[in-house]
């Protein structure tokens, strides 16, 4: 008998049967992919994947041999061979999935001996008992899902459009191919932690309901506190309410695309979330996503849910701890009972919970991703309401691919998704030229009531253009004004202009930025909305983090040059319930001649000195939509796929009919939705937190429960920065043998305060004294 894991059992009493594993593992990842109608091709996927431990090799690495078996490449070759016909494509297609299950999604072709083709060439069926085809009785015949396929071109197309429909088709596959993947890879980890679970006692992670089960509670619970707002007799809150009782009945409108064009303070998030509610019941989705563009404000969106909803059913997930060398780990996890079970310790979340609350980092670069634990979510988005919070924020260099998988989302996989913001980025494609990589169908889709008669029904601020100010312009004015903000652009600047408002005695300066990790923000918000409730004074400086979403209502406002949809979202946090005269309400824009903002800021602050001269009312949807289209001319469709996403997945003739050329790997490379990425610290500067970090060494307790329970005290920081930090002690990974890099915790806690918080600058000699103000 053939086996897929072992124990300390020298008798084998207790080990996994090869057979059982993968029939276990194609039952569960056939659920899977049964969500988006491609079941038969998960399950597949999942019955070849292990293949390669049939055979002598593997049986004695179970039994502590030391060489190395490639396992992962046998299924990948054999579901080629056992496909025909139009089932040819979709086993190229699988096997990538099979390929890559430990190490990856590779590329079908590179330099790397890691390559598919390769690895195809390579393979030789001597070491392989031919008893695998008795016992699995593999099926590869009907596997291509009834999708809506992208059509061919007609024969009076031109040969852009030619080439953007063979690319549009392209992506379905490759997309299809990672879904795929997602459900072996999840449906494998899922089989070997039960295994193990049962051998070891380990911990597994815990069991969410099903969102249709709860989803009746969840209703009521959400009318309860709507009837609040309700009961609220004021100007604001009665657009609020008009708008959500609007929102609420295109419920049932088809699934697909939405967009919701509410301006800052209308009340969109729990319209959102309203209308997710109902299109839910009415259309029988399976969970809620809800993706925010800051991780900065994620804590505040998903305690808003947890207080509505419950915390039961709220699952709160970016990338704080999803990191640097796990891509190695799993690289190397490709035929050991150990690396099996190190597999374990280092998953992340699965998104099988009722409702996510995640950033749109965590979304997008998953839905591009090839590692493993990235993407096995991925077929829990399925069947899925998608809430793109703060949309305008996606990043122009990678929106085309970005839109792609939007598109594709909404087309094949049962999903709705609504593009909600008060700065709609116009990616309708009515706007564009037939093909063009950014275009929706959105015509109709508009979910709020008039977008134009609510923005003037909300105008709450005036806006003035003050050129220069440095520094000590901008502390002399708050000095004349006991309650306003400041917005900047980077974090150096936020730090800086805090300590020159210190160094005048600036009574009221706070520092909010995300050199602070979640739990300090929480209090620091909580704390400026007393100060303002109360008239005390109050005199923020702020990073953007403070624009999206965060509900602070200041009398005056002052933002560092942006673009018109940042300006916009500061003028939101300015006169927020309309209680002040408009003309009194300042939002004040200026340049910052110490501190130039990056390039694309400075392109975007052109675009709106553009629209200055072309609009009265900056802050109306008709400037922001001339805004947008100033900035996708300037650009053009090449500088919306500055990293040539799509163009990396290809497919035409070959010698077995239609052939992929997909570069899975590359692309997931290339996809970083944050320029250079970011690398966690966690600073466990509370007793809660030093308890969390304790755990870390408790080997039974899974990654993704730990990363769970650890994120709200992550700081963010510029990788070279981390690495200067270790290597002048002041951070550590911890636990490092069974969590690998996961968790990097500050050793110096002298080096983090919640007013200023982590400060990494000059890592290699910094000393409590050199910061002390």
């Amino acid at each position: 008998m053939y086996y897929a894991h072992s124990t300390e059992d020298e008798f084998r009493r207790n080990w996994q049967p090869l057979r059982q594993h993968l029939e276990e593992t194609a039952a569960r990842a056939a659920a899977h992919g049964a969500a988006f109608g491609a079941g038969k091709a998960a399950g597949l996927a999942a019955l070849l994947h292990d293949v390669g431990k049939y055979s002598p090799d593997f049986a004695a690495r179970l039994e502590g041999g030391k060489t190395r078996v490639d396992h992962s490449t046998a299924g990948a070759a054999l579901v080629l061979e056992l496909a025909t016909g139009n089932d040819r494509l979709m086993a190229e297609i699988i096997s990538y999935a099979i390929a890559g299950h430990h190490a990856g999604l590779p590329d079908k072709r590179g330099e790397s001996l890691a390559a598919l083709s390769d690895r195809l060439t390579g393979f030789s069926h001597a070491r392989l008992d031919p008893v695998w085809r008795e016992e699995l009785a593999p099926d590869a015949s009907g596997l291509l899902p009834a999708f809506s396929w992208e059509p061919p071109p007609a024969r009076e197309a031109t040969h852009r459009e030619v080439e953007a429909s063979r690319a549009r088709l392209a992506f379905q596959f490759a997309f299809l191919g990672r879904m795929l993947f997602s459900c072996l890879v999840d449906a494998d980890f899922k089989d070997t932690e039960a295994f193990y679970g049962r051998v070891e006692g380990r911990q597994l992670e815990r069991e969410w309901p099903a969102l249709q089960t709860v989803l009746p509670g969840l209703l009521a619970a959400y009318e309860r506190r709507m009837g609040d707002l309700r009961n609220s007799n004021s100007e604001v809150n009665s657009v609020r309410s008009a708008v959500l009782d609007h929102v609420r009945s295109r419920a049932g409108e088809a699934p697909g695309l939405f967009t919701l064009t509410v301006p800052t303070g209308g009340g969109k998030t729990l319209a959102s979330l309203g209308f997710a509610l109902d299109h839910a019941r009415i259309h029988g989705h399976r969970r809620i996503i809800y993706a925010i563009p800051f991780t900065s404000i994620i804590d505040q969106t998903a305690e808003i849910f947890r207080d509505i909803l419950g915390a039961a059913v709220v699952l709160e997930h970016h990338s704080a701890i999803d990191s640097g060398r796990l891509r190695r780990e799993e690289a190397r996890m490709a035929d050991s009972d150990a690396a099996s079970r190190d597999k374990l310790k280092l998953a992340m979340e699965d998104w099988a919970a009722p409702v996510v609350v995640t950033t749109n980092v965590q979304l997008f670069e998953s839905l591009f991703a090839a590692r493993p634990s990235r993407c096995r979510k991925l077929h829990n988005v399925a069947g899925s309401i998608i809430i793109l919070d703060e949309a305008q924020t996606l990043p122009r260099p990678l929106l085309a691919p970005a839109v792609a998988a939007l598109r594709e989302l909404a087309a094949n996989y049962r999903c709705s998704i609504v593009l909600c913001t008060a700065t709609q980025p116009a990616l309708d494609a009515d706007r564009f030229p037939a093909g063009h990589p950014v275009g929706l169908p959105l015509a109709g889709r508009e979910l709020a009531p008039e977008p134009q008669d609510l923005a003037r029904k909300l105008r709450r601020v005036t806006l003035r253009f003050a050129g220069e100010m440095d520094d000590a312009a901008l502390v002399a004015a708050l000095m004349d004004q006991s309650q306003g903000l400041v917005v900047v652009n980077s974090r150096k600047h936020a730090l800086a202009l805090y300590r020159s408002a210190q160094a005048a005695g600036l009574d009221g300066a706070v520092h909010l930025s995300t050199r602070q990790h979640a739990v300090d923000r929480r209090a620091i918000l909580a704390e400026i909305r007393r100060m303002l409730m109360e008239g005390r004074p109050c005199r923020v400086i702020a990073t953007s983090l403070v624009e999206a979403g965060v509900d602070l209502d200041f009398p005056k406002v002052w933002r560092a040059e942006a673009g018109l949809d940042q300006v916009a979202q500061a003028a939101g946090r300015c006169n927020r319930e309309g209680r002040r005269p408009l003309e009194e309400s300042i939002v004040t824009i200026f340049t910052a001649p110490d501190h130039p903002p990056p390039s694309e800021i400075k392109s975007l602050s052109g675009d709106l000195g553009r629209m200055a001269d072309k609009h009265e009312d900056l802050l109306s949807p008709q400037a922001m939509e001339d805004f947008f289209g100033e900035v996708y001319w300037r650009v053009g469709p090449e500088g919306l796929d500055k990293e040539k996403i799509l163009s990396r997945f290809r497919m035409g003739p070959g010698r077995g009919g239609i052939e992929t050329d997909f570069a899975y790997r590359t692309v997931a490379e290339k996809f970083r939705m944050i320029e250079s990425g970011m690398e966690p610290v966690i600073a466990a500067n509370t007793p809660e937190a030093r308890e969390i970090v304790d755990r870390l060494g408790v080997e039974t307790i899974p990654s993704g429960t730990l990363a769970r329970q650890v994120q709200p005290y992550v700081v963010q920081v510029p990788p070279q920065a981390r690495i200067a930090l270790m290597a002048a002690g002041h951070v550590a990974f911890h636990a490092e043998k069974l969590r690998a890099d996961q968790f990097a915790v500050l050793v110096a806690d002298s080096l983090y305060r919640p007013d200023v918080g982590l400060l990494w600058d000059d890592a290699d000699y910094l000393r409590p004294e050199q910061w002390m103000v």
